[in-house]
Formats: structure tokens, C-alpha cells, sequence
């Protein structure tokens, strides 16, 4: 027998972002080697915290986004420690995201509040980025301001 009425939360679920979110830290991580972070649940608020000295960290929302041209980047920037080690970092971001892409930092930190929302409730589609590996997307590419 099928139990029609259970339904799992979704991204508009306004009560699984009223509430606090379930902790997630990573830290000391170079986007040299990572350049995508991968959230198991989909985040009610983010924090980039960038550490390294000599680089900034750029922020996208997919790894199209990441890519500048001469007209447009999708991606912002939190900028590079100061001579002295202090950190620089973003403001509390509340974005509904299950995945972000980083690039040129080699030492940031993420702190992000989650949802319950499993991170596949974010699913986009199959990828236009490399159409034939057929790459499902979890992030927000080929949204204006994406990428």
C-alpha cells in the first residue's frame, strides 16, 4: 500500500529555515586542491573566512561562475588577510545552497548553518557545463548572476 501523503521537505519550506541550523565547519582548506565544497544538507546561512595573506578568495555558486570574461564574473570576493594574520570574511550569507566553488585561496575556512533539506532537493538538471558526462547539477548554474 502507498502511502501517498508523506512528501519530504523541500527548498520552500519556510519552517526548516526559521529555525537554527545544524552546525558544519571546515577549515585550513586550499581551493588549489578543493575548489568545491560540498554541503550534506542544504544551508540556511554561510560564512567564508579567508586566512591566506597573499590571495583572495573568489566565492561562486557553480564552477561556470568561477569563470571571468571580459564582460561579466559571477563570483564575488572575500579579500585576503592583512600583513598581521587577521582574517578577512564574509558577512553571514543566507543562501540556500548545497554546494559552493572556490578558487585562489589556499587557506579558508567555512561555516554554514544546515537545514534537514537533503542537499539532492537543490537538484538543477543535468549539466550544460560538460553536456556529455551528463553531470547532475546541485547548485544554481545557468541561473542569471550563476554562471
Amino acid at each position: 500500500m502507498a502511502i501517498s501523503w508523506k512528501a519530504e521537505v523541500g527548498i520552500n519550506n519556510v519552517p526548516s529555515f526559521q529555525v537554527s541550523g545544524r552546525p558544519y565547519a571546515t577549515g585550513s582548506v586550499n581551493s588549489t586542491v578543493t575548489s568545491k565544497i560540498t554541503f550534506p544538507y542544504v544551508t540556511r546561512w554561510v560564512i567564508i573566512v579567508n586566512n591566506d595573506t597573499s590571495n583572495v578568495c573568489k566565492v561562486g555558486f557553480s564552477a561556470a561562475g568561477l569563470r571571468a570574461t571580459a564582460t561579466k564574473s559571477n563570483y564575488f570576493v572575500v579579500g585576503k588577510a592583512d600583513a598581521a594574520g587577521q582574517p578577512r570574511q564574509s558577512q553571514r550569507l543566507e543562501l540556500k545552497v548545497s554546494e559552493l566553488h572556490l578558487a585562489t585561496s589556499t587557506n579558508f575556512d567555512i561555516i554554514a548553518g544546515l537545514t534537514t533539506i537533503p542537499a539532492n532537493r537543490t537538484q538543477m538538471g543535468t549539466s550544460s557545463i560538460a553536456p556529455t558526462t551528463g553531470d547532475t547539477l546541485y547548485s544554481w548554474s545557468g541561473s542569471a548572476g550563476v554562471g
